[in-house]
């Protein structure tokens, strides 16, 4: 793609800025993540739209430089407790089952619940079986940079 078109595209940011997020990014650029996973309650509060087969958008790193180009392949809304373990390596940080990748998602997401709780106005939103998620297949169309 032209740099022109890729400055067009929206912006696509895993997890927040610093190593966590280069970690991604990293998996992303090797192909080794091809799955992401969000919490629906964050994109309905985000006004954000659940994004449809062929929606392109570029990858930026936490300096935020565009660092990738990928495609999205599929988007589907699930409960937590029905992620299967597809999903779960296809998002290529190593976990071995469907477990330890719930393990670490919830660890994430829970270290901004506080956060989270007061901009949903819910002081008892919480992370369970239950908890709507939007998960994500996507494919590298290009490295940028």
């Amino acid at each position: 793609m032209k740099t022109a078109e890729i400055e067009t595209l929206p912006i696509a940011e895993f997890a927040f800025p610093g190593p966590l997020r280069d970690e991604l990014v990293g998996l992303i650029v090797t192909g080794a993540k091809t799955t992401t996973t969000g919490l629906l309650a964050e994109y309905e509060l985000d006004g954000e739209p659940i994004g449809r087969p062929g929606d392109l958008s570029v990858v930026i790193d936490s300096d935020g430089r565009r660092v990738a180009v990928i495609e999205l392949i599929e988007a589907r809304v699930s409960r937590l407790g029905d992620v299967d373990e597809r999903h779960a390596l296809d998002e290529g940080e190593g976990d071995e089952d469907v477990a330890s990748w719930r393990a670490g998602q919830e660890r994430f997401w829970r270290s901004y619940l506080p956060e989270l709780r007061e901009r949903l106005a819910d002081p008892t939103f919480d992370i369970d079986d239950d908890t709507m998620v939007v998960l994500e297949r996507f494919r590298l169309v290009e490295r940028v940079g």
